[in-house]
């Protein structure tokens, strides 16, 4: 029986087949996977199915079908199409590649007939504001396209994952998306999973800089040490006792910001540390830490809380330390990585290079700080190839 409601959903990935599509597709929609990879469009199209296996206290296996898969880049006329007759786009591709999506999404909207509900567009991304971000560029295009830019918060862990379309994800989860962008020109729609919010602001800045804080500040902490998981860096005294302390400075921020309760906001810290140290959701230091160019942009997870502390005159002192850390990613098979790497040895100094990748002026409380961070990393870097060239002494 054809489905009567249908939803595009770029990135085709572990959140995007495990969370969001799966959510979507147990919620009567046809799901129409939209990926640059050829592989994995492909998988989908032969499997026909793919399994979400999610374990925890609530264990469960779920199949998920009836979905079909265009390569956006090589298909990208079908994409357009599709979009023009969705109910709904949702996007899980990071917050860097999802601008790509506007043209997309603005040919789409161009389509649409004019008798069509609005299409409801939520940007399931580890950001802030990312839908809005993402209709600000489209309506630039076309000020009067019908659509309504729903942001959100998801917040659920994917561990490292073996080849194949079949998902590992915890039990856990929590997406919440904002219900005023409706403002009653559409009836919210029934999302399995989803839970409707009048202010997301509160919600994002409380999973962003506690979870993905913590996620981040453990993974660059242990990478540095050579501890190959994120549960070996949270056992690791010196790490445990930076990530307490980042988690303090959020906790500080989030209750002197939002009013929320001391006492909650420490639970929900412990609770989020039990997670990503669970030994049923292995994950590894190098997964977790990749994308680090996107993880010290002025409003993420690092410098995002760090700012806004300095702002108020509260400490953020192991905020910086994280930062300091994450300048020392180096995966090669990361591309924020080794483009990092390539500007840290680029000849450029410390001054510019803390404005341009963190987004922090002069001007700014929080400036020094970072600027003595990125100070240090440069005088190692020139110590380690002063080292390289020098000659080794000839034993007598």
């Amino acid at each position: 029986m054809a489905l009567s409601k249908k939803a595009v959903h770029f990135g085709a990935g572990n959140i995007g087949r495990g969370f969001v599509g799966q959510f979507l597709s147990a919620s009567g929609y046809e799901v129409v996977f939209a990926d640059v990879d050829d592989a994995v469009v492909s998988a989908l199209h032969e499997q026909g199915a793919y399994r979400v296996h999610e374990i925890g206290g609530d264990s469960r296996v779920l199949e998920v079908s009836g979905y079909r898969a265009l390569n956006n880049r090589r298909q990208l006329d079908e994409v357009v199409a599709e979009i023009a007759t969705a109910d709904i786009v949702t996007t899980s591709v990071g917050p860097r590649v999802l601008p790509s999506l506007a043209p997309a999404l603005a040919a789409g909207l161009a389509l649409r007939a004019g008798d069509r509900d609005p299409l409801v567009v939520i940007a399931c991304e580890t950001a802030i504001n990312a839908s809005g971000t993402l209709g600000s560029i489209v309506r630039a295009t076309d000020d009067g396209v019908n659509a309504i830019w729903a942001d959100c918060a998801i917040d659920r862990i994917v561990p490292e994952q073996s080849p194949g379309l079949d998902v590992t994800i915890e039990s856990f989860f929590e997406w919440l998306v904002e219900s005023g962008p409706f403002d009653g020109r559409l009836a919210l729609p029934e999302i399995h999973g989803v839970t409707w919010v009048d202010d997301l602001a509160p919600f994002i800045e409380r999973k962003l800089f506690t979870v993905n804080t913590a996620h981040a500040t453990a993974a660059y902490l242990g990478y540095t040490r050579h501890l190959d998981s994120v549960r070996e860096s949270l056992e690791d005294p010196e790490v445990h006792a930076v990530v307490a302390g980042v988690l303090a400075e959020t906790k500080s921020l989030l209750v002197a910001k939002y009013g929320l309760d001391p006492d909650e906001q420490q639970a929900y810290i412990e609770k989020n540390l039990e997670r990503i140290s669970n030994p049923h959701l292995p994950d590894t230091t190098g997964r977790v830490g990749r994308n680090p160019l996107s993880k010290i942009s002025r409003h993420e997870r690092l410098v995002g809380p760090a700012a806004q502390l300095a702002e108020r005159g509260l400490p953020s002192d192991h905020l910086v330390l994280a930062v300091r850390a994450a300048l020392d990613f180096d995966v090669t098979d990361d591309v924020e990585s080794r483009e990092l790497q390539s500007l840290l040895r680029s000849g450029v100094g410390a001054p510019l290079l803390t404005q341009t990748l963190t987004g922090i002026y002069p001007e700014h409380p929080l400036f020094p700080a970072l600027l003595a961070v990125f100070t240090d990393k440069l005088a190692s870097l020139k110590a380690e190839a002063s080292a390289r060239k020098t000659p080794r002494p000839v034993s007598a």
